[in-house]
């Protein structure tokens, strides 16, 4: 997280980057941005570097079991094996999405969200499993087919 501070005498715009997007190649456009906004020559620019955090436990999430965290702008998702679907859909299925009809594509997509990448293929014959033994429901739409709890 950067944090970015513009002072202009007694006046401070401070700019927190989990305010909207900013990585190593768009701050520079923010800085310039902002400093616009300020009168010529008045602008000071201060960086502040985010606090370290324990290695390997950039979120606190090291006391959970199998916990997980996963930022998909930052970094690929992981291939995950087919034994390991039913677990990932399981996730998806108490973090509620579920609760709405989706299709194979669209729980591809968010299992992506999460950090795990899996063939459509897999995901699909899981969900199938699934649906014949009664964990959710199957439901056929225009052609599409999708899944619910």
């Amino acid at each position: 997280m950067a944090r970015i501070k513009l002072k202009l005498g007694d006046n401070e715009i401070e700019v927190d980057s989990r305010d909207f997007y900013v990585d190593n190649k768009t701050i520079g456009e923010v800085i310039d941005g902002i400093s616009n906004h300020l009168p010529e020559s008045s602008a000071k620019i201060v960086y502040e570097p985010a606090p370290a955090k324990p290695a390997g436990d950039a979120y606190g999430l090291g006391k959970l079991d199998d916990a997980e965290a996963f930022e998909p702008e930052f970094a690929e998702p992981r291939h995950i094996d087919p034994d390991e679907i039913r677990s990932k859909l399981r996730i998806l299925e108490t973090s509620s999405f579920f609760d709405k009809p989706h299709t194979v594509t669209e729980t591809v997509e968010q299992l992506r969200e999460y950090g795990w990448a899996a063939s459509p293929l897999d995901v699909s014959k899981e969900l199938a499993r699934m649906a014949s033994n009664r964990e959710i429901v199957r439901n056929s739409v225009e052609n599409l087919t999708q899944y619910v709890r």
